[in-house]
């Protein structure tokens, strides 16, 4: 069986170790007992290695602060954003030869869906750029920690002092509180991560026992029970309603036989997102706000963003959404565009209509077709020309990026609902998301 999220049965925090032991009891259930030695290996080991994971990861956020520390000090000196200077930096990587293209088309035409090799020809230097590209990062990450006199300090895994100092970068200290600031939220996702896998897991093992249980009760093979209760009930036998028949289910078991897990999940980490002046649909005093931090050039956007739609639509009059730009200049060529053009549509008040052309046409964002498309969804196309190219548009959108970077915006979509950061970006990760704030 597969489950959906963790439903809303209780979940009872309890004071755990991090290391969990074979016989720790993490579920109940009338005539059951689910410990870990019953999870799968892959669980099993995960909860294990958990504090060397924490460790791992901490080194790795310490090199993470001091490469965005580099970058930001080599950016500023340059009078360049951090995603403009990157983009210059891939630039000296040049284009693979024709031959080369040629090949890779070659070896995969089969897998292209029949695009010509004109056609596919821009994926394929992508993808032959990546790798160069990413050794040119690497060298110039290389000289910049040199240039700015990067020097470590101590070490970050063992009990320090607030003051104490863990790396030097451009001859400023960073202290331990400083990076601890830095690595909270990173840390809490890596805990609440394995949280939600070993939940998963602990309700997919409860509910094959409870299964088990009903069938018996029913004189029935497990098999038997589960078409009955699944197999027979579909109409269109697509995996969004054996999803959703498989949920329902899972929690009137749990109900009858009083289903409890007792594993600890992380207290949720909430942070005061800004919905700024940028443009909303929903009332202003709804419960539940969401901020979708996007890039409209960003195909994970485009995909997520009908289906965050299509949960609010389940709580008519509860939410508001507001929608920030966090174009990724360094990895879309014309993601910064895009946020100016809706920017400027927003200006005449037809935001959310001018970003569905945005989604739809994302391998065409070039000027040409920004003003095609503000025509399209009758904007009045001179005032958006002047829109599109104001300075306080540009500047409208740095603010967005700014504080995105200021809450560890790294990637989009990135998704809050009432502060909190939606990790499970589906239709059943968001409903749950709304639903959780709704009951606060």
């Amino acid at each position: 069986m597969r489950t959906l999220a963790v439903i809303s049965i209780t979940i009872i925090l309890a004071t755990f170790s991090v290391a969990q032991k074979p016989d720790q009891v993490l579920a109940t259930a009338t005539g059951q007992t689910i410990k870990l030695a019953n999870l799968s290996p892959e669980v099993q080991t995960a909860v294990a290695n958990l504090p060397e994971s924490i460790a791992k990861q901490r080194k790795d956020l310490l090199d993470q602060l001091v490469y965005q520390s580099v970058i930001e000090l080599e950016a500023v000196s340059q009078k360049l954003s951090v995603g403009q200077y990157i983009v210059t930096v891939k630039k000296k990587v040049p284009d693979p030869k024709e031959a080369d293209i040629k090949a890779v088309y070659d070896e995969n035409v089969d897998k292209l869906g029949g695009l010509t090799l004109a056609q596919a020809r821009p994926r394929i230097i992508a993808f032959l750029r990546n790798e160069p590209e990413s050794k040119a990062i690497e060298a110039m990450y290389t000289t910049l920690r040199v240039k700015y006199k990067v020097a470590n300090g101590k070490d970050i895994n063992v009990r320090l002092l607030p003051a104490d100092i863990v790396v030097t970068i451009n001859g400023k200290g960073v202290t331990s509180k400083e990076f601890e600031d830095f690595a909270r939220l990173p840390l809490y996702e890596l805990n609440a991560g394995l949280a939600d896998v070993v939940i998963e897991d602990i309700q997919s093992t409860l509910m094959n026992a409870l299964i088990a249980v009903e069938a018996k009760s029913r004189d029935l093979q497990s098999s038997d029970l589960i078409a009955q209760e699944i197999t027979n009930k579909m109409k269109d036998f697509s995996d969004e309603e054996r999803y959703s028949l498989e949920d329902a289910w899972m929690k009137r078991l749990f109900a009858k036989y009083q289903a409890k897990v007792l594993y600890t999940v992380p207290t949720p980490y909430v942070q005061n997102i800004a919905v700024d002046d940028d443009p909303a649909q929903g009332p202003a005093t709804a419960t539940v706000t969401i901020v979708m931090f996007s890039d409209f050039q960003c195909s994970a956007c485009a995909a997520t963003h009908p289906v965050l739609k299509r949960a609010i639509t389940d709580f008519p009059g509860k939410v508001r959404l507001v929608v920030r730009d966090y174009p990724l200049e360094s990895i879309h060529e014309n993601g910064f565009k895009a946020a100016l053009a809706a920017n400027a549509a927003n200006a005449q008040g037809k935001f959310f209509e001018y970003i569905e052309k945005l989604y739809a046409n994302q391998d065409a964002l070039d000027d040409v077709s920004l003003q095609r498309y503000a025509v399209d969804v009758g904007l009045n196309a001179p005032q958006f020309t002047i829109d599109f190219s104001a300075e306080k548009t540009a500047l409208e959108v740095r603010r967005d990026m700014a504080d995105g970077n200021s809450y560890g915006i790294n990637s989009t979509p990135t998704i809050y609902v009432n502060g909190v950061k939606v990790r499970d970006l589906s239709y059943e990760g968001f409903k749950a998301a709304i639903e959780r704030a709704l009951k606060k």
